[in-house]
């Protein structure tokens, strides 16, 4: 069952994350020709910049627990890899902890964020939206990074040992 649902939440991170670069890379090509031949017909596509730039908060922030997971967050390893296997155990352990700590908290407050965004009702200038879009990211992406280091903590995934980029699951 977890198994199941973890490679659900996969598929939906890397199909999300997969549809925004593609989306982002089409919006600012089209952008781009329609400013150098179409210099009329960009007026019409201002709200292609604001656009990209929700897109990439997105791709940012849910893609953080993935990167987590695939070992390519930036870590330094060179004191932990000269502990003794249980004392790095341990180091760890603690760096889960931590981990755990600090994104649920800021989950806690990116929800608090995009509550008070919402409820303000700031709309954004050329899209039209409630700006909350814009930062509902924040406390997806950290609750997914949550799950990622709670795994980890529990020996449900361990990026520690594993010496390749887990690359497909």
């Amino acid at each position: 069952m977890l198994v199941k649902l973890l490679s659900g939440i996969r598929i939906a991170e890397r199909a999300l994350l997969a549809a925004l670069m593609i989306g982002m890379s089409v919006l600012f090509f089209l952008n781009v020709v329609a400013r150098e031949l179409f210099p009329k017909l960009a007026v019409e596509l201002a709200w292609v910049e604001e656009a990209t730039l929700f897109a990439l908060a997105w791709t940012v922030f849910v893609g953080m627990g993935l990167v987590l997971e695939q070992r390519r967050h930036i870590a330094m390893t060179a004191y932990a890899d000269t502990l003794p296997a249980r004392t790095a155990h341990i180091l760890h352990k603690v760096i889960n902890f931590s981990g755990i700590v600090f994104c649920a908290l800021l989950t806690k407050f990116g929800y608090d964020f995009v509550a008070f965004a919402w409820r303000s009702g700031q709309i954004s200038p050329t899209l039209g939206f409630s700006i909350a879009v814009l930062y509902l990211p924040l406390p997806i992406g950290f609750a997914l990074l949550t799950l990622r280091y709670l795994l980890e903590f529990c020996g449900v995934q361990d990026r520690f040992t594993i010496k390749d980029v887990i690359t497909d699951h």
